[in-house]
């Protein structure tokens, strides 16, 4: 073997397979000359590794070439670990590849390291004829399609490499030996490439023209087969668009056949066809019914129709997400909804309004993400036209930019909005003031809005209680950027600092000008204090509040009655107790059973814990409370 070659894939988690180092070296590895002689290995390590280990590995690996995988998450560190590859290893050849680099060369390497290229777009045909160039010795990078590299100080880009059409063409890495057996936990599965919508905000319809092409159906299940036999607890189907044609219902259920005879996987994420809700609640549905660990997500972005026409999503149909949410409900299913803030065309007062409009419609979890400022989008090209301006997360993994204000949105009122959706995670998310806002908005004392709104201006002022200050320095520090950070919230509201943050919403509403005249309001706060759910299993205990208004007796550790008013026992029916067609309960059996929550284990760091959270909270039904009527007493 003449030639060594080293994958270098930094990833958000633990054990996650590396699908695209897969792929780039079972396509090259066809060649019977690359296959003689290039050797391949690969490092994948989680990005928040010790960054001075992974150098001292790369470097020891003594390797003629480098492909390293470039996404946001991971810049900050990629580009430290290219400047000690260039300090130790001054020869060796790089290409870069993935959407934070690709088409910007000149931004990432200066113009002396003519050693490293970047690959723009589908990788495989690019890395293979790239490759091709390094055993030949003549590197005749202007032969390669699909890079850009340095010559003579000047840029040179390529000619973009055709995409593949007939996915044949790229081997199996799961099934031609590329990946060792149970060598990682999490895996990544593709059955489709590229997606036919261009939403503003992201690359991939704008990086493959609209058009899908599909793996073979045998290839997929032969995938699914060797997934389910070597260890992998966790499935991300990577498609665009799960459930955009008949077959990923059959896929579906043959991960559930998989499971049932394997054992594994337990748990699968996907992100839903846009326009088919029909095709995605039954895919969900056969989820369930299979005992697999999943939550539907329902990726609004927005609830402004203005705003999906700014980003170019005009042809998703909100309805058919509003169906899918509704249906999901009734059936008993998990989901949550995904929204960005701020988006182009969004205000404040629009994206509040959308909420409030969510939280009418019962929607279960709705989770903000900030808008990141991505390469190679729509968005990016416009950002001058749409008013960006961005913020750098204080990172030094991470490149990711924020956007903090736009045309429709100056940065006071975006970090309002930060404010706002923190306030929705920890009172409606996590239910600790679950049923009151819902009372004060059916009831016309306080809408959803202006109630979330009275929160933040009440949190901004309490900074002395450890929530108040996270949220503050989460606004300040864009801490909303780390993927665990409603993970987080979950662990500090639900077990954490549960204590301070029941007296704390306790002096909120006392606050409020309905507390004193509404004994209703002050039911459903108490209902709220009761039934507010323990993410990790745990026993139920009361929390230190005089009850006035709504009464509880314990059975056992985790279960226990509440009586209640009737008009509460009615709301908590009508939102909690699909099935309930009685009179208005006034007696209730409560139980906060374990489910399949785990307990909070000592050797847990907070890493770990609100990872846990994070992947927990969003299949809400694994971890509330559940209501049944109760008999009368006696």
């Amino acid at each position: 073997m003449g030639t060594k070659v080293t994958f270098v894939e930094l990833t958000t988690y633990e054990g996650v397979l590396p699908l695209a180092t897969g792929y780039l070296q079972a396509y090259a590895s066809q060649d019977p000359e690359i296959a003689a002689e290039c050797s391949f290995e690969i490092v994948s390590r989680n990005v928040e590794s010790d960054r001075d280990a992974i150098a001292e590995e790369l470097i020891g690996r003594d390797s003629d070439v480098y492909a390293v995988s470039c996404y946001l998450w991971n810049m900050g560190t990629t580009k430290w670990l290219l400047e000690e590859l260039h300090r130790e290893r001054p020869d060796a050849r790089i290409i870069l590849g993935g959407p934070q680099v690709m088409n910007h060369l000149a931004k990432y390497v200066p113009p002396e390291r003519e050693n490293v290229v970047v690959c723009n777009g589908e990788g495989e045909r690019t890395f293979y004829a790239y490759l091709k160039q390094v055993i030949s010795g003549t590197m005749d990078l202007r032969a390669v399609q699909g890079l850009s590299f340095w010559e003579n100080g000047q840029v040179v880009t390529t000619p973009k490499a055709e995409r593949i059409k007939d996915l044949t063409e790229v081997p199996s890495p799961f099934l031609t030996g590329v990946f060792k057996e149970r060598e990682y936990s999490f895996a990544i599965l593709e059955t489709n490439r590229g997606c036919p919508f261009n939403c503003g905000f992201c690359a991939w319809g704008a990086a493959t023209n609209d058009k899908v092409y599909k793996f073979d159906d045998d290839r997929v299940k032969q995938d699914i087969t060797w997934i389910s036999e070597n260890g992998f607890h966790s499935i991300f189907i990577a498609d665009a668009n799960w459930g955009i044609g008949p077959r990923d219902v059959e896929f579906t259920e043959f991960i559930v056949a998989c499971k049932e005879k394997n054992g594994l996987p337990y748990r699968v994420d996907v992100a839903s066809a846009k326009n088919r809700p029909d095709r995605t609640a039954r895919i969900t549905q056969v989820f369930v019914d299979g005992g697999m660990v999943t939550s539907q997500t329902i990726s609004l972005q927005s609830m402004d129709q203005d705003t999906l026409n700014q980003i170019q999503r005009s042809n998703i149909r909100l309805s058919a997400y509003i169906t899918l949410q509704q249906t999901l409900r009734e059936r008993g299913i998990n989901s949550n909804v995904e929204l960005i803030w701020p988006l182009p065309g969004e205000t404040l007062q629009s994206y509040r309004k959308g909420i409030a409009e969510l939280c009418r419609l019962s929607a279960e979890v709705i989770i903000t993400y900030p808008q990141l400022l991505l390469h190679n989008t729509p968005i990016y090209e416009q950002r001058d036209v749409f008013g960006v301006r961005t913020a750098r997360v204080p990172s030094e993994i991470a490149e990711a930019e924020i956007v903090v204000s736009t045309r429709w949105v100056d940065s006071a009122e975006y970090e309002l909005g930060v404010w706002y959706s923190y306030i929705v995670q920890a009172f409606y998310n996590v239910r600790s003031l679950y049923y009151l806002a819902n009372y004060l908005d059916r009831a016309g004392v306080m809408a959803f809005e202006d109630f979330f709104a009275s929160a933040v201006e009440y949190f901004q002022g309490r900074l002395d209680t450890h929530v108040g200050q996270h949220f503050a320095e989460s606004v300040k520090n864009l801490g909303n950027y780390d993927i665990r950070d409603s993970g987080l919230v979950a662990h500090m509201v639900l077990h954490a600092h549960r204590g301070e943050f029941d007296a704390t919403v306790a002096d909120f509403v006392r606050r409020q000008p309905w507390w004193s005249r509404d004994p209703l309001a002050r039911a459903a706060f108490e209902l709220d204090l009761i039934a507010r759910p323990y993410i990790y299993d745990e026993p139920m205990r009361l929390p230190d509040y005089e009850f006035e208004h709504v009464a509880y007796e314990p059975i056992d550790e985790y279960r226990g009655t509440v009586t209640v008013p009737a008009e509460v026992g009615g709301l908590l029916a009508a939102l909690d107790m699909p099935t309930y067609d009685g009179p208005p309960p006034e007696r209730l059996l409560i139980t906060h059973g374990p489910k399949r929550k785990k307990p909070l284990n000592d050797k847990w760091s907070l890493h770990t814990a609100t990872l846990y959270c994070q992947g927990i909270f969003i299949c809400q039904r694994e971890y509330i409370p559940t209501f049944e009527a109760a008999p009368p007493e006696g």
